[in-house]
């Protein structure tokens, strides 16, 4: 069986994190010997039929993308039917944004790239730009990402310039997401879904730092997610 990965977001061939997030792809998929197609989805082309047709969904680092509403969608699609999903950088803030309008039943949740004069900005802009930085992690014990890097402590590289607006931590942490990775400011940096097959955001860009020889272990663990749930 033929495993079809749906990368959502708008490709740019310039960009060097959707770059590697191809490579990544094919270095986790080699280290499984698994048989995977992968395609990349614009925002503004996606529909039910597109996104019915896949086994998995990596939310994809960037933005703003031309549609957000479709991102979300997207997101709600894969929560909903329990296939894996992983949203890096711009995938993660989205991933939030989809819980906080869907779960947590913040329905004008938005994000400040969008629209920086709403009253219910979820997602905001860093107080300091992590774009290009090398940051430490403490990750919680007995999480699934811990679990899957086999340790506690990650050293990861960044891109972004937004984060969760910390005004909504309290709220956040009344739902069923768990924050499982931080870094030395306490910000969150990692979140998951514990009773998912693969449910997990990253604000960070996993996908940079993936080689041929050292594939990187979330990606390899986001892949072997879609084998067994297959």
């Amino acid at each position: 069986m033929t495993l079809k990965l749906a990368i959502i977001g708008d490709y740019n061939p310039k960009s060097e994190t959707h770059v590697a997030t191809n490579k990544a792809i094919l270095h986790s998929k080699d280290l499984l010997q698994c048989d995977l197609n992968f395609s990349w989805k614009d925002s503004q082309d996606i529909t039910m039929n597109d996104i019915s047709q896949f086994d998995g969904f990596l939310i994809a680092p960037g933005g703003p993308f031309k549609n957000m509403e479709n991102i979300i969608y997207s997101i709600q699609f894969a929560r909903e039917n329990s296939l894996p999903c992983l949203g890096t950088c711009g995938g993660f803030q989205h991933i939030m944004l989809e819980y906080a309008r869907n779960i947590l039943g913040l329905k004008s949740a938005q994000h400040e790239e969008y629209d920086p004069n709403s009253s219910e900005l979820f997602i905001t802009q860093l107080s300091c730009s992590l774009k290009g930085r090398e940051m430490e992690l403490e990750l919680v014990p007995g999480s699934k990402v811990a679990s899957i890097y086999g340790k506690n402590q990650v050293i990861e590289k960044y891109y972004c310039n937004f984060g969760v607006n910390p005004d909504y931590l309290h709220s956040i942490k009344k739902g069923p997401i768990n924050i499982v990775g931080s870094d030395r400011e306490g910000e969150i940096r990692i979140v998951e879904y514990p009773d998912h097959a693969f449910f997990i955001g990253t604000l960070f860009v996993p996908q940079v730092q993936s080689t041929i020889s050292s594939p990187h272990p979330l990606i390899t663990g986001f892949l072997n997610a879609m084998i067994k749930v297959s």
